[in-house]
């Protein structure tokens, strides 16, 4: 919490900070002696290895045109000496970080207070809905603050997503900045399973592929991959794909949950249990590395990440998007009214936590840490595309390339040939497709829609039933076991009530 001086004077201090009267930078600095400088705690929770932890050796530099980035220390060292030299106002992070979305909700349940959280699109309209986020303050969006990395960087297609999409009347973009985003597909071995196979949902209780699939162990993505299965036929019939609101229709059909839909993902999941590998949340990368699956349901970050590490081993993997559809996923910044409250300090803070994640440089660091794509795109700053190029773009004496059009997240401009990278062929189904999608792919993306409570308790039943216990599993010789131990207990017991008559 922040320290205590003369109560008047430190109010008015600090209303001059948040409500964006204009100091100096480092002019608070030069007049407070550091005993007394405010002090703002900032709680801040987010997905495990989700931000730079710093500790990059020398080599590991990125050499841009317009110069190197490296992460000597962590992000949350930088943002707490940058915030404290920017604005005067000493802060001091207190950083942690969850598993799965539905873990983040239990430990708030529970009781866990943080001010800043980053959990993904569907969690976030939750907690929309449920009344629990605070706004984004309106300095924020404020484009003439150099300092708002952010809005002055967000990619133009993902700022167009978080105001067309809806909560009770209200924008993502109210309440939420962006972080990550990217899609699921399939990870594969090319050796052992055909591009064809990789580019269906239907691969996860595919025979053919015993044993050597995972799938997510978590109910919304595993939903969703099942739903896509179970309507392949019909999402890959030219009439649909022709419908004049396809992008709607293919919204309402991956989120349906009528009653019959989820009986038959209760079905389609417990054969995928009994082909699969198994489940797993994190596990499923280093699976595909040492060879143990065949084939991986990823997220596209992760997908970059095990691709990255079976390159260093020599080890080819591949990057598929069903033909059905993909999730297109978004893990973005909310405050939590649990946390900020209305402390306009704390929220000063966050605020400026997320723009410093949003700095150009800080972008690279992160992506080239975690392996994941940022929503920034740099506006007028070229640093984040010279680097998807420096990661992705050809070699001049390479023979074999393909001119790969990353125009939709860059830019607003129709047929912009600005933001073109020639790359080896490669890559169509390699890294740069998992951390780029191509227009193709994001075309038949869907988002993953709030479930009401009445909804989110089916599709949680039916994962129970899949997971623990399915009593309609249970084969009819089992049950007449049990049916003749109850009898013989029954039977036991009326003998012992007998005797002791």
């Amino acid at each position: 919490m922040m320290k205590k001086r003369n109560g008047k004077i430190l109010a008015a201090f600090l209303s001059s900070i948040v409500m964006g009267i204009s100091l100096p930078a480092g002019a608070a600095a030069e007049s407070e002696s550091p005993a007394n400088v405010p002090e703002v705690t900032l709680r801040v929770c987010n997905w495990e290895e989700y931000i730079d932890l710093g500790g990059w050796d020398e080599e590991e530099a990125i050499d841009l045109d317009s110069g190197d980035i490296i992460g000597v220390n962590s992000m949350v060292e930088d943002f707490e000496t940058w915030y404290y030299e920017t604005y005067g106002i000493r802060v001091h992070v207190e950083y942690s970080t969850f598993g799965t979305n539905e873990d983040l909700y239990n430990m708030l349940t529970l009781g866990d207070v943080y001010d800043l959280v980053c959990p993904s699109e569907y969690m976030i309209m939750k907690l929309m809905a449920q009344g629990r986020l605070v706004p984004l303050s309106e300095s924020f969006f404020d484009t003439e603050d150099e300092n708002n990395y952010y809005m002055n960087g967000v990619s133009p297609y993902i700022r167009s997503i978080f105001a067309e999409n809806e909560i009770n009347g209200e924008a993502w973009g109210k309440y939420a900045a962006g972080y990550m985003w990217g899609i699921t597909g399939i990870v594969y071995n090319p050796e052992l399973v055909s591009e064809e196979d990789a580019s269906s949902w239907r691969i996860l209780d595919d025979p053919a592929y015993y044993r050597q699939v995972t799938i997510k162990d978590n109910v919304r993505d595993s939903y969703f991959a099942a739903v896509g299965a179970l309507k392949s036929e019909l999402l890959t019939s030219q009439e649909f794909l022709e419908d004049p609101d396809y992008s709607r229709r293919l919204e309402e059909e991956m989120n349906d949950t009528s009653p019959e839909t989820i009986a038959l993902v209760q079905d389609y999941l417990q054969d995928v249990k009994k082909n699969a590998y198994s489940f797993e949340t994190d596990s499923g990368k280093a699976d595909m590395v040492t060879g143990k699956v065949a084939a991986n349901y990823q997220w596209s970050g992760d997908a970059v990440y095990t691709m990255d590490q079976a390159d260093e081993d020599d080890f080819t993997l591949a990057f598929a998007v069903p033909q059905e559809s993909t999730n297109i996923y978004f893990d973005g910044w909310v405050m939590l009214k649990s946390g900020i409250g209305n402390d306009a300090a704390k929220q000063h803070a966050a605020e400026a936590f997320i723009n410093f994640n949003s700095r150009p440089d800080n972008v690279i660091r992160n992506m080239y840490y975690i392996g994941y794509t940022s929503v920034i795109s740099g506006g007028e700053d070229e640093r984040i595309f010279e680097y998807a190029d420096w990661c992705y773009g050809a070699d001049e004496e390479e023979e074999e390339v393909i001119d790969y059009d990353i125009s939709y997240f860059f830019t607003e401009e129709e047929g912009s040939g600005d933001y073109i990278i020639t790359a080896p062929a490669e890559q169509s189904n390699r890294q740069l497709s998992a951390q780029y999608p191509s227009q193709e792919a994001i075309a038949r993306s869907s988002i993953m829609v709030y479930f009401d409570d009445e909804q989110n308790e089916a599709i949680n039943q039916m994962w129970i039933s899949v997971r623990c216990f399915n009593i309609y599993d249970v084969p009819v010789w089992a049950w007449i076991v049990i049916v003749c131990v109850i009898a013989v207990l029954a039977v036991f017991m009326l003998r012992n009530a007998k005797r002791r008559r």
